[in-house]
């Protein structure tokens, strides 16, 4: 059987993922072409390779042992293009970062900025996703650096600190809620939200919302939170964003700032890599500038 390197991305991001759609969007096919591919797989190995259900797909006995020698060759295939990196002029080397909402919205972009500057060989490949699955991916060897929470499974994983993360509660000025200096999110179920169009954060709020059999009533969904502490401002809704967010936009959105009570909208993240990681040169070098103070 022959399996080119796609297919092996692909069928790692799957599993990874625990869904078809999900992993084809993160090796950058449509959902159409990975199935094919997918199909091609099993039938040319003669073997059932994924276990389709309901709530998603699952290696089989099969899968599982392409899935863990799919990790050695395209490990082995990035230590190679980092360790050519280091010798070869004008070679370009890309790092793959996992990370969450509020670290790529509200930590990221700061920190990386001098970094790249001071890098231009290196691209970086970052994508969103919720705590969980960074955890999972990076411990399996997707991804070489996470950014997520602390409370999520380390398992599998050598964890550094990176920052703190708390989520806020925005109101107009006219709300009922204004007075207020903290609430549960439980008290808000019968509000009107302006959240997120999509995104780990959105996703982590939605179940916690589910957790207690509450179905949020949004009236519109945006793609940053700036526009959505300039809705909550007016008085269209009330908003969750990360605090820092928050404080930012206060003066020029008149929102109103509460917090928010529950134990998980406050958030420590970390830095990690997978435990015994043999991570290239750049990469251990970014991994110190994000971690440092």
């Amino acid at each position: 059987m022959r399996f080119d390197l796609t297919d092996l991305r692909l069928f790692l991001a799957v599993v990874d993922a625990g869904s078809i759609t999900h992993g084809a969007a993160d090796v950058g096919l449509s959902l159409a072409a990975a199935s094919e591919r997918l199909r091609d797989m099993e039938a040319l190995g003669e073997v059932a390779l994924l276990e389709r259900g309901r709530r998603g797909v699952s290696p089989t006995e099969a899968g599982a042992a392409l899935a863990h020698h799919a990790r050695l060759i395209l490990g082995q295939l990035r230590q190679m293009h980092g360790e050519l990196g280091e010798y070869a002029r004008g070679l370009r080397s890309t790092i793959s970062i996992l990370a969450n909402t509020a670290a790529i919205s509200e930590h990221l972009p700061e920190k990386l900025a001098h970094w790249m500057a001071a890098n231009p060989q290196v691209d970086l490949q970052l994508k969103e996703r919720q705590s969980v699955e960074i955890a999972r991916s990076v411990a399996a060897g997707h991804a070489e650096i996470g950014i997520l929470s602390a409370a999520a499974e380390m398992a599998g994983l050598t964890a550094r600190p990176f920052a703190t993360d708390g989520l806020v509660v925005i109101v107009g000025s006219g709300h009922p809620l204004a007075r207020e200096s903290s609430v549960r999110f439980a008290d808000l179920a019968c509000e009107h939200f302006i959240a997120l169009a999509g995104g780990a954060l959105q996703d982590h709020i939605d179940a916690q919302a589910s957790r207690i059999g509450v179905r949020l009533k949004i009236r519109v969904r945006l793609r940053d939170f700036e526009a959505i502490c300039r809705l909550a401002g007016a008085g269209a809704g009330i908003g969750i964003v990360p605090d820092t967010a928050a404080r930012r936009a206060k003066r020029s959105c008149g929102i109103v700032v509460i917090g928010l009570a529950d134990d998980w909208a406050t958030r420590r993240l970390v830095v990690c890599t997978a435990q015994g990681a043999d991570l290239p040169v750049h990469a251990r070098n970014l991994l110190d500038h994000l971690t440092s103070a």
